[in-house]
């Protein structure tokens, strides 16, 4: 039955040129500001193109689950066309921008599509930081994409596996050692998982090695672990991970890093250790999109390659320009501090500018953009995390059980919270990570030719100047 035979009014459809003639908002980045700007402008009357080099959004805070085969890579991972199936003004497109023209309003992907905008929004994210020493990139993997957690992931059960078939005692100490640089949320959170794997999860099923002498060492350059967290979780953070087994380091910094052989700064004395799986969770740099704005409009960056936005996040001059997520050096806050790069930030971040998109286009004023920080948590392993809820702190067990909660509340489509939920409730009752897979190569990096006869040396300068490398 037709609608003018059921009596009701036919609904209107519009046209292509109808729809071509709404204003245009171009967003870069399908991750958490992207995402969250998409879906926030899902009714409003405008048409949106969202742009991603992957067709899938990624839920960053559980990538070192899957690199510790407790979660499959699909658990955490959700296609940008199902999430955005419903909001018809939304159409996705899988690309790269390699350009961007802000006088002429124009994108460029990377064969040359040009795309025009009447808003653009760039949530690009960000990279690996190695502070000068990218050749230690291959050596020691960091964590931002599931390539980099399916190989963290391989270099990690491919060590033990390594250490079952080898015959040399010093060569098998460097191989069931893992180094994690970094004792922020995603190395403290790391750490702890690659513990609960070593000594829990895997501790029987090798016959000629014994998991439990895994060692496992977290470095952190500043005094003490989680350094933006309040002093006493940092305090309980440590206890819970040195209760796990963990070595926690502080107030130690990576030197260099040489096959499997590290270099650590501690005071005046530079230690040499041997480990075969280094893996990187100490710093951040901007995507490279920081770059190319900064010298299209003269925007500056700060010393990580992050734009300083104004206080409605958009870049000086270009009032229909804005940037977020990781991307944004935002310090228009109380304390003038940049906001933190984290998820809870970028979620704001991008419903925020689908508001202030929509108040432009009917000229109301828009009010500078507030973060409401409703708190920091870190999981440390079973029943042991710390959480910051700014009325409260808590550690131990409640803090872990609001970290469940939270992070299932937070992933994008219900199969996902499922799916999670059940696998973490398995794992929880039997020990068990079942995503243990090796796939791809089957060589160690970092593995050398030769292995010092000692496992630590420490560097010192002699009488003529000279130095030499004595046991540590």
């Amino acid at each position: 039955m037709t609608a003018a035979l059921s009596g009701q009014a036919p609904i209107a459809q519009k046209t292509t040129a109808e729809q071509n003639s709404l204003h245009h908002v171009v967003i870069v980045g399908g991750g958490f500001a992207g995402l969250y700007a998409a879906k926030s402008l899902g009714k409003a009357p405008v048409r949106v193109t969202l742009i991603d080099k992957r067709n899938f959004h990624l839920f960053q805070p559980l990538l070192y689950q899957v690199a510790t085969g407790g979660l499959s890579a699909g658990d955490i991972s959700s296609p940008l066309r199902s999430v955005l199936s419903r909001q018809k003004n939304v159409k996705v497109l899988m690309g790269e921008v390699v350009d961007i023209d802000p006088d002429a309003q124009k994108v460029t992907l990377k064969r040359n599509e040009v795309i025009d905008y009447d808003s653009l929004i760039l949530a690009t994210g960000s990279s690996h930081h190695y502070f000068g020493n990218d050749q230690w990139a291959d050596i020691a993997p960091g964590m931002k994409t599931i390539e980099d957690a399916l190989e963290v992931r391989r270099r990690i059960f491919l060590a033990f596996e390594a250490a079952e078939k080898e015959t040399d005692p010093e060569r098998r100490k460097a191989l069931l050692t893992f180094l994690v640089v970094g004792a922020g949320p995603t190395g403290v959170e790391l750490a702890g998982a690659l513990a609960e794997l070593a000594y829990e999860t895997i501790k029987d099923d090798f016959t000629d090695i014994d998991p439990q002498e895994t060692k496992i060492i977290l470095l952190e350059g500043m005094d003490r672990v989680l350094p933006p967290y309040p002093s006493d979780l940092s305090v309980a953070a440590k206890a819970s991970l040195e209760k796990l087994g963990v070595e926690v380091r502080t107030q130690s910094l990576v030197t260099n890093i040489d096959g499997d052989t590290v270099s650590i700064k501690h005071g005046g004395a530079v230690t040499e250790m041997q480990a075969c799986t280094v893996l990187w969770a100490a710093g951040i740099k901007a995507s490279p999109l920081g770059k190319a704005i900064s010298d299209k409009t003269g925007a500056e960056t700060d010393r990580i390659g992050r734009v300083i936005v104004e206080a409605d996040m958009s870049v000086p001059n270009y009032p229909n320009l804005y940037i977020a997520g990781d991307l944004a050096h935002y310090a228009h806050q109380e304390d003038g501090k940049p906001l933190p790069g984290t998820a809870a930030v970028a979620m704001q971040m991008g419903s925020y500018l689908a508001k202030t998109v929509k108040a432009k286009l009917v000229h109301r004023p828009v009010a500078p953009f507030n973060y409401k920080n409703k708190g920091n948590m870190a999981v440390i392993g079973r029943n042991e995390a710390v959480a910051d809820l700014n009325f409260m702190k808590l550690s131990g067990f409640p803090a872990w059980f609001i970290w469940i909660f939270v992070h299932i509340y937070f992933l994008i489509e219900f199969d996902n919270k499922l799916l999670v939920l059940l696998q973490w409730g398995w794992n929880y009752f039997t020990y068990q990570r079942g995503a243990r897979l090796i796939t791809g190569d089957d060589s160690i990096p970092a593995l050398s030719e030769t292995v010092l006869n000692e496992m630590e040396t420490e560097i010192v300068t002699v009488g003529d100047g000279k130095k030499e490398m004595v046991k540590a």
